[in-house]
């Protein structure tokens, strides 16, 4: 389909957009985030060890209140108050104790980089970047468990340095005893004393990941009886590790470290910035530790630590990057490069973790050596960005600099004199000031760019050039004239101008991509409107159908009325404005879309649908208001959600006994057959789901006939409808197969409601493509034709009619309405609600009934099936729903792309890296998201008239 005279069809500008969505998605890391890593970094240490060796304990997935809490499983039966006696025993009279913050994505990787690198990776390249760490720092490491942690460390380090032993991938099986894996871990500690000479030297690490309360907080939860007894298991693994350790080497010169990589929500799940994920327990003791001290005044407890029982001992919290500089100091270790982490000694007014020989002058010595690699690390970046940055301003608070034009050189010379007159403290301070003013500094360059106007631009750009598209009839660009000669060069000269720019300041070949969407975007624009006069501009508005032509003759059209050119647009642009907004914050607050539901099933028809809709059919309203009220009850449920084996069957019949009605109700016998044999599929998923629930919840195993049966049912009912000759059916037939094609994945794939939830979405769905059809043709019914109507419906009269119609055709094409916007606002609404609609889909208890051992691309496949399932049903509606509107293929979706960008830019602003890592995570996160279904959007709408367009027959 060709927009008039315009050079660019619908499927290019379709495409088109698709690409600066897809594309722009990097851009919020390229604004918002980079890299850390930086090579040339020259090393700093205390140079004195106070350990020969260092044993850090790693739990992960553990909770720091489950850890410390006085009776933290009120629910399981004959629970003890205390759940770990050795480390509560640890931390009322040996050692250190507090809560490490992580960052987000509070996922393994990231939390072991921080941990052990003491640096926050790079949240869009963490699989792709090696890094420096205590352990490539140490003189030896031996480390011990999962083949998914212990890989990261020993590629990046010195050859031989860094010795694993760990179990197979195999053995992380979700249907047995997770604690096996951590007396794996003791079991091989203990066979290790062949290595003696190894064993006995100085700046030695041992690295214990105890990977069984992340598999157990998975399979049952966090505050289940499963993950308690995890946690005693691990915390008697402390206890005979101390006396392996004492036992061997009796000289107590070992550092003992216990903490967690991420916690675990209520859910048990973590990678979100849930403060259950992001809050891990950190205990220290042994060599160079001081031991418990007095809580202060104010208080270091909190409403969070008010039940742990601890209030009279002083907790101290850290950032998870802080404990690498604290390993790194016991051990006397060069600080790893590119580590952010701040000893928390370092801060004169409050107590640290360390108890050094040389008492506050050993604290000076760390806490400098601690300012001077942060302060390395920033040098090394000033150095990078002003080779070749244009115009490049460094970071003020570090302006100060040497002959030799080294930033920070002026407080370096400020703490030498300080250590000269001894005064320790003051070189804390001091050291404090200079960690803090690189830190920022950066941070400052990891911010320098100007992308974020560039894109701004680009979607502003994006969503002016589709909509111009749609509503101007003629675009083709100037050309041989004055006027289009200047806008070409103006357009080429800005957008080399920006390229030279670029290959200046050597930034990545993705600026160039950046900048030439809004370039090429505003170069359209500005050619098409220099077309046009402003008072002369010929537009297909999107209210053209309801006030442009009067008695359906466009040579009476109104081109003076103040209501045609203020009025309606006024009200399409606001009603498209509020309502994208209001899907914005829905994302925060899901009863929002319980409200959507409303106002389009209640308050749509009551104030938009014709009198003669209204009248005649009270059963469509009907049903049309019931769908909805039912669909906007699920986004008002607890996002956690518990197994529930009842609701579940319930969802599978209900589904069942949807499917056997419109089987009774449609009648096709064609499809017949296939349809029984679907719901045959759903009513035995419910069977199998039924006995691997009760297995997997008394711990019997999943037997290999119910996994191999599962995914059996879950492959044959999808692949179903290809096996016949589906696109021949008639449409409801297509509808009801496809419903029936994906009824069983909500069984097999459900912990609770999402049976009913895909129930009343498609019902609602299907009721949507009625109620529109029906109110379009009334309209049209009260509306006059236009010429291209009368021609379609052979009423041109005349022969000047037919004329006028013959000269008009090829320049009258799809004309965008009012209820078009609407209906493309309807439609992503639906997007936004098939993805929040039953809440949080990411949990992993249903996919352990096909995929009992740990393998993350399965299980995220099989996560994200389940996810985009419902819009198969959303692409078939909406691909009848164009079809009976006589509506161009994509057309209503790209209204919707053109509209969408309200979201998607209102998101991109709102990206944060600072603040909170809960609203760190959800402001990526939001936007990724609202980008990602918008693409995926795309595909399903191809998909759905791929379905749906009826077989050609010769």
């Amino acid at each position: 389909m060709v927009f008039s005279r315009m050079g660019t069809s619908m499927t290019s500008t379709l495409l088109l957009g698709l690409v600066i969505h897809l594309v722009y998605i990097l851009a919020v890391f390229d604004c918002y985030f980079t890299s850390p890593v930086v090579h040339g970094m020259q090393h700093f240490s205390i140079g004195d060890a106070e350990a020969k060796r260092l044993v850090l304990f790693v739990a992960d997935g553990l909770r720091a209140d489950l850890l410390y809490n006085l009776n933290p499983f009120p629910a399981v039966p004959n629970s003890p108050e205390i759940i770990a006696p050795y480390l509560r025993d640890i931390v009322q009279t040996q050692g250190a104790y507090g809560v490490s913050h992580t960052r987000v994505p509070t996922e393994s990787r990231p939390g072991h980089v921080a941990l052990i690198g003491g640096m926050y990776e790079d949240v869009s390249a963490v699989t792709r970047v090696n890094f420096d760490s205590v352990f490539n720092q140490s003189r030896y490491t031996f480390s011990f468990g999962s083949p998914d942690i212990l890989p990261m460390f020993s590629r990046g380090a010195v050859p031989g340095r860094v010795k694993t032993w760990m179990y197979d991938e195999e053995d992380e099986d979700f249907t047995r005893d997770a604690t096996e894996l951590d007396v794996w871990v003791l079991n091989q500690l203990k066979h290790m004393r062949y290595l003696t000479i190894n064993l006995r030297g100085d700046k030695v690490v041992f690295f214990l990941h105890l990977l069984g309360l992340d598999t157990t907080g998975h399979s049952y939860r966090p505050h289940s009886k499963e993950y308690m007894r995890n946690i005693q298991v691990v915390d008697s693994i402390v206890a005979h590790t101390e006396r392996l350790f004492d036992d061997f080497f009796g000289d107590n010169e070992t550092s003992f470290i216990f903490t967690a990589d991420h916690g675990m929500s209520n859910i048990g799940n973590h990678g979100d910035g849930n403060p259950d994920s992001t809050r891990t327990p950190l205990v220290a003791w042994g060599a160079g530790v001081r031991g418990p001290l007095p809580d202060t005044t104010p208080s270091t407890h909190d409403v969070y630590s008010s039940s742990w029982g601890l209030s009279h001992l002083l907790r101290r919290d850290v950032e998870q990057a802080d404990i690498a500089p604290l390993m790194s100091t016991l051990l006397g270790l060069n600080f790893p490069a590119n580590s952010v982490g701040v000893l928390p000694d370092v801060d004169v007014g409050r107590a640290g973790y360390l108890a050094l020989r040389d008492g506050e002058r050993g604290k000076a010595r760390a806490a400098v050596a601690n300012a001077k690699s942060i302060l390395e690390h920033y040098r090394v970046k000033h150095r990078l960005k002003s080779s070749h940055k244009v115009f490049y301003k460094p970071f003020p608070g570090l302006a100060t600099q040497s002959v030799a034009g080294l930033p920070g050189s002026g407080h370096l010379l400020k703490i030498d004199q300080l250590v000269y007159s001894q005064m320790w403290e003051a070189v804390c301070s001091e050291a404090g000031e200079l960690i803090k003013l690189s830190l920022e500094g950066l941070r400052y360059l990891e911010t320098y760019s100007f992308l974020l106007p560039v894109i701004s631009c680009g979607y502003i750009g994006w969503s002016a050039f589709s909509t111009t598209a749609l509503l101007l009839k003629s675009s083709s660009p100037p050309s041989g004239t004055w006027r289009g000669t200047a806008i070409n060069t103006s357009a080429l000269i800005i957008l080399l101008a920006l390229y030279a720019l670029f290959a200046v300041q050597r930034e990545p070949w993705t600026y160039y991509l950046y900048v030439t969407f809004p370039c090429y975007f505003w170069w359209s624009i500005v050619s098409r409107l220099s077309e046009l006069r402003i008072f002369e501009w010929r537009l297909r508005m999107p209210f053209a159908h309801d006030s442009t032509f009067v008695d359906g003759n466009p040579q009476k059209k109104l081109t003076t009325s103040f209501h045609l050119f203020l009025s309606k647009p006024v009200r399409v642009v606001a009603m498209a404005v509020f309502s994208l907004q209001a899907m914005v914050h829905a994302y925060r607050h899901r009863s929002l879309w319980s409200v959507g539901f409303v106002v389009i099933g209640v308050f749509w028809p009551l104030l938009s649908w014709p009198k003669s809709v209204q009248k005649s059919q009270p059963a469509l309203r009907l049903k049309w208001a019931t769908a909805c009220l039912v669909c906007g009850v699920f986004p008002l449920r607890n996002v956690e959600q518990s197994e529930d084996l009842r609701v579940i069957a319930a969802g599978g019949m209900a589904l069942g006994l949807a499917g056997w009605y419109s089987l009774k109700v449609t009648k096709h016998r064609t499809s017949r057959r296939k349809n029984i044999m679907q719901l045959g599929l759903t009513a035995l998923s419910i069977l199998v789901t039924a006995d691997s629930v009760r297995r997997l919840s008394a711990k019997e195993g999943l037997p290999v006939f119910n996994q191999v049966l599962g995914w059996v049912i879950l492959l044959s009912s999808t692949i179903l409808p290809t096996l016949f000759p589906f696109r021949a059916l008639p449409r409801s037939a297509k509808l009801l197969t496809l419903f029936l094609a994906f009824a069983s994945t909500f069984v097999l794939l459900a912990i609770c409601a999402e049976g009913l939830f895909y129930l009343s979405y498609c019902a609602t769905l299907v009721v949507w493509v009625d109620a529109e059809a029906a109110v379009r043709r009334a309209v049209d019914q009260e509306r006059p034709l236009t010429y291209k109507e009368k021609a379609a419906k052979g009423k041109l009269n005349s022969t000047q009619e037919r004329e006028e119609h013959s000269k008009k055709s090829t320049a009258m094409e799809y004309t965008p309405r009012a209820d078009d916007v609407r209906i493309a606002l309807f439609f992503l609404f639906f997007v936004q609600v098939a993805f929040f609609g039953t809440g949080k889909s990411f949990y992993l208890e249903p996919v352990y009934r096909l995929v009992p051992i740990f393998s993350p691309f399965i299980m995220g496949a099989l996560l994200i099936f389940k996810i985009i399932a419902p819009y198969v049903m959303l692409s078939a509606a909406f691909a009848t729903l164009s079809t009976a509107l006589h509506v161009p293929p994509f057309a209503l979706f790209l209204i919707a792309l053109s509209l969408t960008d309200g979201m998607t830019i209102t998101f991109f602003v709102r990206v944060v890296d600072t603040g909170s890592w809960l609203e760190i995570g959800q402001s990526i996160s939001f936007f990724v998201i609202s980008s990602l279904l918008l693409v995926w959007s795309a595909g399903i709408c191809a998909l759905g008239e791929w379905l749906m367009c009826p077989v050609k027959t010769r």
